[in-house]
Order: structure tokens, then C-alpha cells, then sequence
């Protein structure tokens, strides 16, 4: 991936600062043309500097007021076909492949204890999977961002 230079960096942070900004609001914002703006996000989108663009929710409206993280131990050769599995489960919001003693970190949401025993458990019935452990997260300290990268890269 080619590397950023300072108007793709101010487009991105204006882009996190306001996530709704219109590409002519970003453009006024900017002090750029509206084509120079659509033509940067294509490119930034080429580049596959985005994520999903869909809205965070908070799992707390839908009624899942527990968050926790679970390490998975897993056998190797399986583990194509155990993240598709671990995909059906709806309650896993995130996971990612781990380096270290556990395969995979999973985040995961679930109405109460006894709700995430359950899904504990199906985690554990996905063939591949050799064991779980599970840490409940008590409180967010810091939210998911990027503008200080962003501050990081452009020196502000």
C-alpha cells in the first residue's frame, strides 16, 4: 500500500472527527474541490484505508449488557473451517488470530453470566477447538479510535 501523504491524512481525520460529513461539507472543511475529495476517498477506498462503514452500535441497546474476551486454544489444520463456524455464532462481534499461548481472541456480548456460559459453550462444541478461557470485561477505559494516528502522521 502506497503510504498516505498529508492531504489523504486530513481527509481521514476530518473523516473521524465527523462521520457524517457530506463529501461538500469535507470539501468546504478542507479547502478543496469536491472532485479533489471524491477522487482521494476512491482512492482511499482502493487502498482499503476503511473499514465497514457500518454504524457502531452499542450491544447494550439490543440488550446485551455483558461484554467479554475469550482466548481459543485450537487444532491448527482446523482452523479455516472453526472461523466459519465461530462466524455463525452472532454473539461473537470481533476475533482475531493470536500469536502466544491462545489461536484466537474473540469478542463476544451475551444477555447475563448465564447466557455467556452458553455461548461458552457453543464455542466449545465448534469442532477444532480444544479449550476456552474467558475474561469478563468491566468496563470500556479506552473506545476504539484513530485520530491520534492521524495527529501521529500529520504532526499535529
Amino acid at each position: 500500500m502506497q503510504p498516505l501523504d498529508g492531504t489523504d491524512t486530513r481527509l481521514l481525520s476530518a473523516m473521524a472527527k465527523d462521520p457524517r460529513g457530506t463529501v461538500v461539507a469535507l470539501a468546504q472543511k478542507l479547502g478543496l474541490s469536491r472532485n479533489t475529495v471524491q477522487a482521494r476517498m476512491a482512492q482511499l477506498e482502493k487502498k482499503h484505508a476503511f473499514l465497514s462503514f457500518e454504524r457502531r452500535i452499542n450491544p447494550v441497546a439490543l440488550g446485551y449488557p455483558l461484554t467479554a474476551f475469550i482466548t481459543v486454544h485450537v487444532q491448527q489444520q482446523k482452523l479455516a473451517s472453526l472461523a466459519r463456524d465461530l462466524a455463525d455464532i452472532p454473539e461473537i462481534l470481533e476475533g482475531f488470530g493470536l500469536t502466544g499461548s491462545a489461536d484466537l481472541l474473540l469478542r463476544v456480548v451475551a444477555l447475563d453470566a448465564e447466557d455467556l456460559y452458553r455461548i461458552n459453550g457453543k464455542i466449545l462444541g465448534c469442532d477444532g477447538v480444544d479449550r476456552t478461557d474467558t475474561a469478563l470485561a468491566m468496563r470500556e477505559m479506552i473506545p476504539y479510535r484513530v485520530q491520534p494516528l492521524l495527529g501521529r502522521r500529520s504532526g499535529t
